[in-house]
């Protein structure tokens, strides 16, 4: 039986075992999927379990998507680009680090059908999914990309990857048509981001990377003001759909039955 995990810290809201289970079922595969909370100084074992054939692929969680890098013997285009690895798989006895977040992100702006050709992205956050919303905004057409993190010296590290985007202090409020929360600020239902959104207008995207819960605090906000607002559940879906494609070479269903898993 082929063992497939995803590693966090935290990790128990995670629904990657549901979505995976589910489709490792209906496409009648040998294998099991579960969650593991780890430590940084787990992080080796782990690959060393992958070169092993113990453990046959591995999605990678909060907040380990850059930390984990320095133990990988090769990384994809996509995770050169970002400094982001999410999945993770053995080829040729090489462990390979592959960036599916991209993919996920992309795919799920296009099934809402929002445009972000020439439109202005304001991202809250500086950790391990935001080069990947970043790359995939800018491959999508968007004309400026503004970050603002509580840490200054976490934005500052996705300057040094992306210098063309903007800085602002948190608590600043700039002109967009986009934001996203990229925080986790949302993942316990009480969170509130503490930021003034009452003069950001109408008709914008109030866009989560959560799933889990399905509507945040920052989601209701949105929607109160007027907004499209839509959490990370496809993000979620289609970064999955990815990697289960490249760790079985089968391509699972989206359907109805498969977004209605994650409604917790």
């Amino acid at each position: 039986m082929k063992k497939f995990l995803v590693i966090g810290n935290p990790i128990s809201h995670s629904l990657s075992p549901e979505l995976h289970n589910y489709w490792i079922k209906q496409n009648r595969i040998d294998a099991i999927y579960r969650k593991k909370k780890i430590n940084d100084f787990e992080l080796e074992s782990i690959i060393l379990d992958v070169k092993k054939h113990i453990i046959t692929g591995v999605n990678v969680t909060v907040p380990f998507k850059k930390t984990i890098i320095p133990y990988l013997d090769e990384l994809s285009e996509e995770s050169k680009i970002t400094q982001s690895v999410n999945t993770i798989y053995l080829q040729n006895k090489k462990v390979i680090g592959h960036n599916t977040d991209i993919e996920g992100f992309e795919n799920a702006i296009k099934k809402i059908n929002f445009n972000f050709e020439n439109k202005k992205v304001f991202i809250l956050g500086a950790g391990g999914v935001v080069p990947s919303i970043i790359y995939a905004s800018i491959k999508m057409g968007s004309s400026e990309i503004i970050i603002s993190n509580r840490t200054e010296n976490k934005a500052l590290e996705i300057k040094n990857i992306f210098n063309n985007i903007k800085l602002v202090k948190w608590g600043e409020m700039p002109d967009f048509d986009v934001i996203i929360n990229a925080t986790s600020l949302g993942l316990n239902r009480d969170d509130n981001i503490i930021l003034d959104f009452s003069k950001v207008g109408k008709n914008k995207l109030f866009y989560d990377v959560i799933y889990n819960p399905i509507e945040t605090n920052f989601l209701k906000t949105g929607k109160n003001l007027g907004n499209k607002h839509e959490n990370g559940k496809l993000m979620f879906i289609y970064q999955a759909f990815s990697a289960f494609r490249l760790w079985h070479g089968l391509e699972p269903k989206i359907n109805k039955e498969t977004i209605k898993l994650l409604d917790q």
